[in-house]
């Protein structure tokens, strides 16, 4: 291989040549006067920036790019940040190399981490509908050393104007665990760029309370929808007050129809609790058929998995039936709601929607005194008229 140094410019590395057609090598090499940059000129024209160095005894070379997609300044610039590594006694190749290995988000979230959350999480499928609806079309084919800060707080952004900052929150828990693991089972990065940052301020209101005809549209809408399972699931949310991760992942282990109950096993408190069914549930589930999934409600795809998420199936309802946005989260605080106003007790409620704490139940509790208050002010004009005068 021929080699001459010059000052490169792009004008020059445009006019260089390569070996002559009588020549038995391949390329002619150029070496840039001012930082040892290297640029090979193929037979076929094709010219290559590399950078030459030597470490621990052993002379090494590490492909830049191609010109012109890579400028004379672009070469330079990382010849001397490859420089500076040997300098520290870091060899750029072994650096390559395992940059090379990094995965990208998408093949470490499919390969590597739903498998172990299936494992190890009993809301993995929350995290597999939140990863394929929302997280993998962002990241998917980014390299996990190469999604930046910027690049989360973005994302996190834009799902927070199109959900809510409590939806945006559980997005960035979930990217912030994923990279802590990737870093603990050395995935090629060493820093979790989600570290520190905030969580959005979440409201605090509870939700809304759909009205009594709102709920009788949306029964009729469900009956009419074509998912008929899907359908059910929602309808099991909005007569039994159970959370949405309670309903999808129900096994058919857990209900006892005889006794009228549900058993869950794992809730959001960590603690197991026994849900009493009323009439319209326990009707409802005696219409499902077992499929022979271990699950109420399977996956449509792997019926050994719940089903996943009914979103979607949610907004078609609420369309079809005409009612003003509401969270599937809303069925619930419907029917506590309900059962304040008809009179029933806090505590009652509590056990009814499994609230580890009283406070969580105390939301209900200006419904429950208006009902209250109605009865004492009507038992007093009723004393007041009956007494004799």
């Amino acid at each position: 291989m021929q080699s001459r140094t010059i000052q490169f410019t792009t004008r020059v590395c445009e006019r260089l040549e390569g070996p002559a057609p009588d020549s038995k090598s391949k390329d002619v090499e150029y070496t840039d006067a001012a930082t040892s940059v290297k640029l090979t000129v193929s037979r076929s024209k094709l010219k290559t920036w590399y950078y030459r160095y030597t470490i621990g005894g052993k002379k090494r070379a590490i492909r830049i790019g191609a010109f012109p997609g890579i400028s004379v300044d672009e070469a330079r610039k990382k010849a001397i940040e490859y420089g500076a590594m040997v300098d520290r006694r870091i060899d750029p190749q072994s650096q390559r190399d395992v940059f090379k290995k990094t995965p990208t988000f998408g093949e470490f979230a499919i390969t590597e981490y739903l498998p172990y959350a299936y494992e190890h999480k009993r809301s993995a499928d929350m995290d597999e509908s939140k990863l394929k609806l929302h997280i993998l079309k962002r990241f998917s084919h980014k390299r996990l050393c190469d999604i930046t800060r910027y690049d989360v707080e973005m994302y996190r952004t834009e799902i927070a104007k199109s959900h809510s900052n409590a939806t945006s929150n559980r997005h960035l828990a979930l990217l912030s665990r994923m990279l802590n693991l990737a870093i603990e089972w050395e995935r090629g990065i060493e820093k979790n760029v989600c570290s520190g940052m905030k969580k959005l301020q979440e409201s605090s209101d509870v939700g809304r309370a759909l009205k009594a005809d709102e709920v009788k549209r949306l029964e009729a809408a469900l009956n009419a929808e074509p998912n008929r399972l899907g359908a059910q699931a929602v309808l099991l949310l909005m007569y039994t007050g159970l959370r949405h991760a309670e309903v999808l992942t129900l096994p058919w282990s857990a209900v006892d129809l005889v006794g009228g109950k549900l058993f869950l096993e794992h809730t959001k408190s960590g603690k197991s609790r026994t849900v009493t069914l009323n009439q319209v549930a326990i009707d409802l589930i005696k219409e499902i058929k077992p499929t022979g999934s271990p699950y109420l409600f399977p996956n449509a795809v792997d019926p050994q998995r719940p089903m996943n998420n009914i979103r979607k199936l949610w907004m078609r309802a609420l369309a079809n039936s005409k009612c003003q946005h509401a969270r599937l989260h809303d069925l619930r605080h419907s029917l506590a709601s309900a059962a304040a106003v008809a009179g029933v007790s806090l505590y009652a409620i509590q056990k009814m929607l499994g609230h580890a704490s009283s406070q969580t139940t105390q939301r209900y509790a200006h419904l429950s005194d208006s009902r209250a208050m109605r009865e004492a002010s009507m038992a007093a004009v009723t004393m007041l008229t009956n007494t004799d005068r």
